[in-house]
């Protein structure tokens, strides 16, 4: 089984960001059950199915298939509840680990997200200087929770404390 073990951070100084190249993720929800997700995401002009299952802590447990771009920009239309996410998703590599940071648009416009792999929950690694605070466990920055709320509807206290 795969597993994903994931830490997210919000980004506090986006500046080291303007020299990289990233590239653009749309990506929707299925509508289904609570305990899991699934997710069509096209990254530039390839597509992808992702199943996850129930965040425990910071592991879930995570499948991905490569699909065709045009079922994929169907699906995206016909299954998946809008809004879509839509972000620019810079890989940076920081100290002998790969950061991936998002950068979103519209409704989630202004939401800077960075996320590193683990290969365990315990995994030590070494804080780049641009991170700020960790939101791991907020469910409200997972991006399936993003498609349905949206960044910009949030109360400026939510948003508070970069």
């Amino acid at each position: 089984m795969a597993q994903e073990i994931e830490r997210k951070f919000l980004v506090a100084d986006p500046s080291f960001l303007k020299p990289l190249t990233g590239y653009q993720v749309k990506q929707g929800y299925i509508p289904g059950k609570e305990r899991s997700a699934a997710r069509i995401r096209i990254r530039d002009s390839s597509a992808f199915l992702t199943l996850k299952s129930e965040t425990r802590g910071i592991t879930r447990s995570e499948f991905e298939y490569e699909i065709p771009l045009a079922d994929a920009e169907e699906m995206l239309e016909t299954l998946c509840a809008p809004p879509h996410i839509e972000k620019t998703r810079y890989v940076v590599e920081w100290k002998g680990h790969t950061w991936e940071v998002d950068v979103f648009h519209g409704g989630n416009e202004g939401l800077i997200v960075a996320e590193i792999e683990l290969a365990a929950a315990d995994q030590a690694f070494e804080k780049p200087p641009w991170l700020g605070r960790e939101v791991s466990q907020d469910v409200r920055y997972f991006n399936s929770n993003l498609a349905h709320c949206p960044y910009g509807n949030w109360l400026d206290e939510g948003r508070a404390g970069v």
